[in-house]
């Protein structure tokens, strides 16, 4: 099969698709891989070390949507690749499609194989393409959130951690998944008082017996969120439904209920944010403030350590590039169910049905297809 990497072109996004080793994966199992002039050259990886590994650059990217039968790519495609892909072609990518109606019709008008990393499942019903970069974005959503709590940036002047004789900042985190668990070690890290909420009382006793008691861990119901958001110096908004939007858990109203220069740290941004206020920033105009609160909304977090983010990505990535390569999308999906449930849309036709019921879409089986 032949495989194109394009270059990423979202604000500030350093990422690549595949590494090098990743590239000499895919060649020693007999594919052609397109990599595009410089793709990976703003995080050490120059067209020299594709060329080693066996790949071909390509200068345009428009060339690489061309030749290639599956393009792989990081975040989703914008506006002008949109228009390059074309009629059963594979994408593989985030696609985070219930956020975005107009990207979702442009997928839909492509009649592409759209198979996003985010809806793939594994055994333990987790989503293991999801996984690293969510790692990732949790340590981030502290280290950010500290930053934007500095009074140089617009916070309140509070430490995260705080001093001997001084109280360290207050850190409410809002689920208790991946994202949010990383938040918390982080949080703990640097001392804060840390309060984790999630609906789900196995992920609290989880926290609990992690932490040793380090973390108050309580219910999230929204008597009880809007009760310690009035003490919170930073809100960290991890809520994931696969697939689907995320659930708006602050709404404009409840930001009156904070003090000013509270930091809200949104990493659900990419499914809709999970406060009713958010919405996507970039890496180079990162925050806003709506009634004295800091929004922190970028909505590719990660991209932010270039570097150590494509190797998780590719690490967990390159098993199912190879699937679908040596066994063609129809075959590799049929055989592997969990593989299955990435595929978002097919040649026109919306098949995640999460996807479809976020904009009161029709859907079908894919099966039925």
């Amino acid at each position: 099969m032949i495989i194109g990497v394009p270059k990423e072109i979202k604000d500030n996004e350093y990422r690549v698709s595949m590494t090098p080793n990743c590239t000499y994966e895919a060649i020693k199992n007999g594919h052609t891989v397109y990599i595009e002039n410089n793709a990976g050259l703003e995080i050490g990886f120059t067209n020299e070390n594709y060329i080693q590994a066996g790949a071909k650059i390509i200068n345009t990217a428009a060339e690489i949507f061309d030749k290639a039968e599956m393009i792989i790519k990081v975040k989703e495609p914008q506006p002008i690749e949109c228009k390059m892909l074309k009629p059963g072609q594979i994408l593989f990518t985030y696609l985070h499609l219930a956020s975005s109606l107009e990207l979702t019709k442009s997928i839909i008008d492509s009649k592409c194989i759209a198979i996003s990393y985010e809806t793939v499942t594994n055994k333990e019903n987790k989503l293991p393409l999801l996984i690293p970069m969510s790692e990732i974005a949790g340590r981030l959503s502290i280290q950010f959130g500290a930053t934007f709590l500095e009074k140089v940036n617009g916070g309140k002047g509070v430490l995260l951690g705080g001093v001997p004789g001084v109280k360290p900042a207050t850190v409410v985190i809002l689920g208790g998944g991946v994202v949010g668990l990383n938040a918390t070690k982080m949080a703990v890290g640097l001392n804060a008082d840390v309060y984790l909420f999630d609906n789900n009382l196995q992920v609290l006793r989880k926290v609990d017996e992690i932490f040793g008691g380090r973390v108050k861990t309580i219910f999230s119901d929204i008597g009880s969120i809007e009760k310690i958001i009035t003490i919170a110096d930073l809100i960290i908004g991890a809520v994931l439904i696969p697939g689907a939007i995320s659930p708006k858990l602050i709404t404009k109203k409840m930001l009156k209920l904070m003090t000013p220069g509270t930091v809200i740290v949104d990493v659900a941004i990419d499914q809709g944010g999970c406060f009713e206020t958010s919405k996507p920033t970039t890496h180079s105009d990162p925050t806003y403030v709506v009634d004295d609160v800091i929004h922190y909304c970028v909505a590719n977090m990660p991209g932010a350590v270039a570097r150590t983010a494509t190797k998780s990505l590719t690490n967990a990535t390159i098993p199912y590039i190879l699937e679908l390569a040596n066994y063609g999308w129809e075959k590799a999906i049929s055989n592997d169910p969990y593989l299955m449930k990435g595929l978002n849309i097919c040649k026109g036709k919306i098949v995640y049905k999460e996807i479809a019921e976020s904009f009161g879409l029709d859907h079908i089986d894919f099966c039925d297809l």
